[in-house]
């Protein structure tokens, strides 16, 4: 099933649901949770700074499809500390896969 062009605003929307499931996953980790959540929260601004600017911009099936395979991958991490490394690198790749800089 090939990915329709969609906007910005589902987009984020949905990697926004893959990320937050990866932020609850990594919150397990007692010892990590201040750092959990400041980077979460960071990580989420940014995210929805992109949607508040371009939310209606339409991006490309690839890009959709890009996306949707990302919140795939991190929906099978089950290690939370595996989850903590993802924090950061999920909402980069994200980005960049909206033309947007990290």
């Amino acid at each position: 099933m090939s990915a329709s062009a969609q906007s910005v605003h589902e987009v984020v929307a949905r990697a926004l649901d893959a990320y937050d499931a990866l932020t609850a996953l990594g919150e397990d980790v007692e010892d990590e949770w201040t750092y959990v959540t400041e980077l979460s929260e960071a990580w989420r601004t940014r995210l929805e700074d992109v949607d508040a600017s371009r939310g209606s911009d339409i991006v490309a099936p690839t890009v959709v499809t890009a996306v949707d395979a990302l919140a795939e991958e991190v929906a099978r991490i089950g290690d939370p500390h595996r989850a903590i490394d993802w924090l950061s690198t999920f909402p980069q790749v994200v980005l960049i896969a909206l033309g947007e800089q990290p």
